[in-house]
């Protein structure tokens, strides 16, 4: 018989309630755990949690790629951004490279932080809509 754990239980609502775009902040939220783990584990010279670590803040770049719009021509711009990303956790791995880890992470900061800002405006004008219609 499975135990019930909230935390778990909320985590799992979270999730099947976000909004795509709170569902793209988790994502990114998501990769920057792996990486600092990663970090940490190459400072601890453990590779198989390093490996593992990095292998999924890979997958959620890779995801991120494969999920974008290109109907819209900002994707054009990002695609090569996660390819870059992506090919630099990677290196990363096969390297054991902090700085090249730090790199990613710096990137992956700045996209997380503008999306996050995205959501907040898209918010504000979704709210402010609703109360010019009142």
């Amino acid at each position: 018989m499975a135990i019930n754990n909230p935390y778990k239980a909320y985590q799992n609502n979270s999730v099947t309630t976000a909004s795509p775009g709170e569902l793209t902040l988790m994502l990114y939220n998501g990769s920057l755990k792996f990486i600092h783990i990663a970090k940490k584990a190459i400072q601890e010279k453990n590779v198989e949690v390093k490996n593992t670590n990095i292998q999924k803040a890979q997958a959620i770049v890779q995801e991120l790629m494969v999920t974008l719009n290109m109907d819209i021509p900002m994707s054009k711009n990002i695609l090569p951004l996660y390819d870059y990303i992506n090919r630099r956790l990677m290196e990363a791995n096969i390297k054991s490279d902090v700085a090249i880890l730090d790199e990613a992470e710096g990137m992956l900061t700045e996209l997380r932080d503008t999306w996050k800002q995205v959501i907040q405006i898209n918010r504000q004008q979704q709210h402010g809509g609703q109360r010019d219609q009142a």
